[in-house]
């Protein structure tokens, strides 16, 4: 249907009344970035003074972001719309806990890559713009989780790939321009088809305001918004990098500095991950129904094929890329069975899968500069030779397994509980969840054969491949001043993980409530002030 509301129609207290001063927290992060990318652009030629303004901006964009993170908890989701073109005509950001909670951890991993990049740097390096990089990443992702418009959200999108293509090249060594052709070619054709169904669906609609699209779907004819959401799930799937189209991630981001890797491990597949979530759950809950046996199958291969990528890896950081696509099935398995628990696993498995995948690449790219190799059969003797990253790589194995008590096992215990449900009900579609649960579990156990073949290798034996002891290699390479701010900023982050897994309880609150804003979304209308209003 068409949405033939004019400005006339909408009620004058909504036109003339002033944003609330609490609302303005929602902008100033990506107003932050925005501005600080662009100042960081023109002191590049500053030795220190990129480094030191990114650190700058990244901790007032955290400060905010707590303080939005909060304002959600205690009083719902908070709006702000440009202007007095209010919904469904404006361009709304809108928060609620899921999208604050992200927005923060992107920004706490984002200022640790900053502090752990140095590793790789020269006084000169300031020149080739990579601080403004990485605040137009921030920025980018930090629209994505709060936007209120999927036009907007295309833009965001936008902004990210802008930056993650000027990040992969970065160097221009042949095989991170063979990654970037990969890289681009795929996403470049995910955004096509996004916004393909943009068109289509506002062509139904009459518009794009996430807010309003929950109010006016239910009366657009079934079939054809069945077919958007199809759309809209291979093209964020893409994004997430879900079976089958996800050759493309351990094809590119192995080839970057480890800092970028890390930057791109933690943030860009789970902006097309909370797309998924927010379109198909949130927006288009009645065609998501027609769509969970496909959402389920691909959630099945995602978790059970990507393990098994890792375990054949011999490159380090393209094993480690197999164990990011695995996380995604975890969010799809909480995306094809939306319950409260199963929605809550999904968003928490992103919020956990933002800080650990991020700590396993940089504790990944340490190894690398540890050892002066990338492929693990060269590897070797760490054991002896650096307790500190042993212990690390573990603690991160294990999350990303998913084993108690780390951080990795509360999201699969939801998504278990979940499945165990919908296995039991007594209508819908039983195998979908014993399917899941049955998947979920060879998942962790085959992250946990991956990782520790992965960690018997690096560290276990004594140096390359043939040698069987855990003595120290003679060719290790000793970390200077700044490999040992990047080993610190590594185990900051992972320390973190490991305390949130031991004291789960707020987190666990504050996703259960954010499951169910967008299981029901009334809140989340209310706040764009369309609460009320007639479709």
């Amino acid at each position: 249907m068409e949405n033939h509301e004019t400005m006339a129609d909408l009620p004058r207290a909504m036109i003339d009344t002033m944003t609330p001063a609490s609302a303005w927290i929602i902008v100033l992060p990506i107003v932050l970035a925005l501005m600080g990318a662009a100042g960081l652009l023109m002191l590049r030629r500053n030795n220190g003074a990129p480094v030191i303004g990114a650190v700058i901006v990244v901790v007032g964009i955290i400060a905010c972001e707590i303080a939005l993170l909060l304002e959600v908890i205690a009083n719902g989701p908070v709006s702000m719309t440009m202007g007095k073109w209010l919904p469904p005509f404006g361009i709304s950001l809108t928060a609620d806990v899921f999208g604050a909670s992200f927005a923060l951890a992107s920004a706490v991993v984002t200022l640790i890559v900053l502090l752990y990049a140095e590793i790789d740097r020269a006084d000169a390096d300031g020149r080739d713009a990579f601080h403004s990089m990485v605040l137009l990443l921030l920025a980018g992702v930090t629209g994505a989780f709060l936007t209120g418009d999927l036009f907007n959200l295309y833009v965001w999108f936008e902004v990210t790939l802008i930056a993650s293509f000027g990040l992969i090249v970065q160097g221009g060594r042949p095989a991170q321009l063979d990654a970037a052709v990969k890289y681009g070619f795929l996403n470049f054709l995910a955004t096509t088809l996004f916004l393909l169904s943009l068109g289509l669906l506002y062509g139904l609609l009459g518009t794009l305001n996430m807010a309003d699209i929950m109010r006016v779907a239910p009366l657009a004819d079934p079939a054809s918004m069945a077919g958007v959401a199809a759309l809209l799930m291979l093209a964020f799937g893409m994004k997430a990098a879900a079976f089958p189209l996800n050759a493309w991630l351990p094809a590119s981001y192995h080839t970057p500095s480890a800092a970028v890797s890390a930057l791109f491990a933690g943030l860009l597949t789970k902006v097309g991950a909370y797309a998924l979530l927010r379109s198909l759950v949130a927006l288009l809950p009645a065609s998501r129904d027609l769509l969970e046996p496909a959402l389920a199958v691909i959630a099945i291969a995602t978790l059970v094929t990507a393990p098994l990528g890792a375990i054949a890896e011999t490159n380090l950081r393209r094993a480690v890329g197999f164990l990011v696509i695995g996380g995604i099935g975890a969010v799809l398995a909480g995306l094809a069975m939306p319950s409260l628990d199963g929605v809550a696993g999904s968003g928490l498995y992103i919020f956990h899968a933002i800080l650990t995948m991020t700590a396993l690449y940089m504790v990944a790219g340490l190894i690398e500069k540890r050892t002066a190799a990338t492929d693990t059969r060269q590897m070797g003797g760490l054991y002896a030779a650096s307790t500190p990253l042993s212990i690390l790589f573990f603690v991160l194995v294990l999350a990303s397994a998913g084993v108690p008590p780390f951080l990795g096992f509360w999201p699969k215990l939801l998504l278990i509980e979940a499945g165990v449900a919908e296995g039991m009900a007594t209508t819908g579609q039983g195998w979908i969840g014993i399917g899941l649960v049955t998947a979920l579990l060879i998942n962790a156990v085959l992250t946990l054969i991956a990782g520790s073949r992965l960690w018997s290798h690096i560290f276990w034996r004594s140096g390359p491949e043939g040698e069987g002891t855990e003595h120290a290699s003679p060719n290790l390479v000793a970390f200077d001043r700044r490999g040992r701010l990047a080993l610190g900023a590594s185990a900051a982050l992972t320390l973190g993980i490991a305390a949130i897994g031991l004291w789960p309880g707020p987190l666990m609150g504050a996703v259960s409530v954010g499951a169910a804003d967008i299981l029901d979304p009334a809140r989340y209308v209310a706040a764009t002030g369309l609460a009320g209003e007639g479709p």
